[in-house]
């Protein structure tokens, strides 16, 4: 199935591009051709029902899938301007994901203080000055609209704080690193409504800072907090373009049916 693609007239720097990518769970094809611009300090959500390859394409971006046996990777993913090929066996997968950072579904904060939470990428890194490291841990837990909350208790052992504090802590430690992209594999799933609604303002608050992906089953918080929208199914691209041209004006029926819920 070829795809619709709608580039805005005006189109933003790319940031990165997927190109002809398939992916394979062992013999089972879950992505199909799949090529798409991800612009610049822009959010891009990735729709689609249950099972469409939405995670799967996400987790592309850097590399999470080379973490388990059997997978595998056909076509190109490029990150601009200097046109590097994450997918690319000479590409160490450790520096893509200094590059392209990662929040998922449920908060995962490590059994140790918010401090070592947030700082643990740079450890790994081989950064060692205790100075550098607390200036890291007060501007990102500050982008992630925690600081105020927990600057006094950086000592305390993370898995105290609460859910929609875990996930922002989760962010921070993403921001750390500052990474170029950052992909948020449906990162309110699990929280109520206020906290959703936190983390929503935050995603609009940083895309100045960073490119994001997010992945969402929710209609309205796609509308509310992409610039564009990519609808996926059965592991192909259906379309792509402007969240506003998306949801009003879609050119496939397919994509229609989905956001009007007569589908999916």
């Amino acid at each position: 199935m070829t795809s619709t693609i709608t580039l805005p007239a005006k189109a933003p720097a790319m940031k990165a591009e997927s190109k002809d990518l398939d992916f394979y769970y062992g013999d089972f094809k879950a992505l199909t051709a799949v090529t798409m611009p991800v612009y610049e300090h822009k959010v891009t959500a990735l729709i689609g029902p249950s099972g469409c390859g939405k995670s799967t394409f996400l987790r592309c971006f850097n590399r999470m899938h080379d973490l388990y046996p059997g997978h595998r990777y056909d076509g190109s993913i490029h990150l601009h301007p200097d046109q590097v090929d994450v997918l690319h066996h000479s590409v160490d997968p450790i520096e893509v994901r200094m590059r392209v950072s990662m929040v998922f579904q449920k908060p995962n904060p490590f059994p140790k203080s918010i401090f070592e939470n947030v700082v643990y990428g740079l450890r790994v890194r081989g950064e060692r000055s205790r100075s550098y490291l607390q200036d890291k841990c007060e501007a990102a837990l500050k982008g992630a609209a925690l600081w105020l909350e927990v600057k006094d208790r950086l000592d305390e052992v993370a898995v105290n704080l609460s859910g929609g504090q875990q996930q922002r802590l989760c962010i921070a430690r993403a921001l750390a690193t500052d990474p170029e992209i950052l992909l948020f594999d449906e990162p309110t799933s699990a929280l109520d409504p206020i906290a959703t609604g936190s983390i929503e303002e935050l995603i609009g608050a940083i895309k100045d800072k960073v490119t994001i992906l997010i992945v969402t089953h929710n209609m309205q918080q796609a509308a509310r907090v992409s610039d564009f929208v990519a609808y996926m199914y059965l592991g192909e691209l259906i379309e792509f373009g402007e969240t506003r041209e998306i949801f009003m004006k879609p050119k496939r029926r397919e994509t229609e049916d989905y956001i009007t819920g007569r589908f999916g």
